[in-house]
Formats: C-alpha cells, structure tokens, sequence
C-alpha cells in the first residue's frame, strides 16, 4: 500500500506493521542527470523491493531533501543541517508508529545521507519508538560498474526506472568532465569538503558505463535484497539484549 494514493479509511483497514520510507536528496548529478536522481532511484527501488515482498508493506512519501551541502556550488542543489535531517526522518517514522507501521526500514539513495539514517535508527530503536533499520540501494548490488556519482550506476538506475530524465545528448560531455575519484587525497585523508574542488561538472565516473540492461539487473538485486531485509525485519525478536 501507498500511502500517496491510499485513503485513510484504507490506512484504518490495513493489518500490517511493516513500512518502508525513502530517503535522497535533491543535488546535482552533472549535467545528464535530474537534481531529483536520488530521491527518484530510491522510491523505485522502495516500489520494487515492495513487490518483491510477499507479505503487505506500507510505502511511506519519500524525503526528497537531506545532508547534501557538498554540492553546494551547483545551482539546483538543496540540503539541510544534519540535526534538520535526523529529527525530520525521526518524527516522520515517529508518525508511522503511531499508526501501527512500527518496523521500518529507511530506503536511501544518497550517500551523504548514511551515517546520519544509521544514528537515527538506532536511536528510535533504543527508545522503543519504532525499529528502524537503513537500507541504501546502492550498497545492496554487486556490479563491476564503482558508484561514483552521477556516473555508471545511477545513470544505469535511471536509465531503468526514468529514462524520460536522462539527457542522453550530454552523455558523452558528461564523461568528458568528468572525475575519476571521489576527494581530493593526502596520506589517506580526503582534502576536499565539497565537490566543486575536486570535479568540473559534478560527475565521477563513467555514465557511459550505465545501460539500461545494468538498470535493469541493480534494481533486481536491489529489491530482491530489500525483500529479504523486509523478511528479516518482520521476524526481528524486538525484546531487545539484557543488560550484562
């Protein structure tokens, strides 16, 4: 069930505790690539990974804006404070709790966005307002294409699941400009905070790496994996560990 198209007397009827709630951002992805790639990768794959499930789940709205002021120097970009983000993931599952949905697992698309989802699900978890669990896509798939950003596998992603948003006439310049590396390294440590000091367009990677046919295999794997987790979460004995 989604809860964008469903109505609350179909919310009311519901018999189920299980939710999941997408998470990305709204931040450059070059030039090729929507500002909405991650919010948009982890609703589909939210979408799939619900299917995929064979019991019922809830689809909350995804939170389209998080911790991305690294890309800060590219027009579009939007971010909030970390403390915005956990409190604002934390109510909204705090919400769905309320209403019963208190197994949640948090869908995300951005990486910038992982620490800060792990602290709040472990937070809701110790307080007993809900368990909650973080679930980032891009970790589940195991493909020889590297992350990046804006590179082969979000642009396989999107190719996939919206390939309408695609600019497929600036691929190539897309990759022209594009980094090979995430940072700026010294003796291990990555010099640079932002992403305008380390890459020209905002892209790192390769998004020629990133068909339609890879799209198609990484959402696969992704909901498989997502299922999976649901199974595990469904299952979770939530009594929690005795104090030693």
């Amino acid at each position: 069930m989604n809860l964008n198209t469903a109505t609350w007397t179909d919310v009311a009827e519901a018999d189920v505790d299980l939710a999941l709630l997408p998470v990305g951002s709204t931040e450059q992805h070059g030039p090729h690539a929507p500002l909405g790639t991650d919010a948009t990768t982890a609703e589909a794959v939210a979408g799939a990974g619900a299917e995929a499930y064979e019991g019922e789940v809830v689809v909350a709205p995804t939170v389209e804006i998080g911790i991305s002021e690294e890309h800060r120097h590219f027009p579009g970009s939007l971010w909030v404070s970390e403390d915005t983000f956990r409190a604002y993931v934390r109510e909204t599952v705090e919400s769905l709790a309320f209403h019963g949905f208190d197994r949640v697992v948090l869908v995300n698309g951005h990486g910038g966005n992982t620490a800060a989802l792990r602290e709040v699900a472990a937070r809701l978890t110790r307080e007993r307002d809900a368990y909650a669990v973080p679930f980032t896509w891009f970790e589940a798939v195991d493909v020889d294409v590297p992350m990046g950003h804006a590179g082969g596998r979000e642009t396989a992603l999107l190719r996939e699941v919206a390939p309408g948003t695609v600019r497929e006439d600036r691929i190539e310049a897309a990759a022209a400009d594009a980094s090979d590396r995430w940072g700026d390294w010294a003796s291990g440590v990555n010099l640079a905070y932002d992403t305008g000091e380390f890459t020209e367009n905002g892209v790192v990677g390769d998004p020629r790496e990133g068909t339609a046919e890879l799209g198609e295999r990484m959402l696969d794997e992704a909901a498989d994996a997502l299922a999976e987790l649901l199974e595990a979460v469904a299952e979770r004995d939530l009594d929690g560990a005795e104090r030693r």
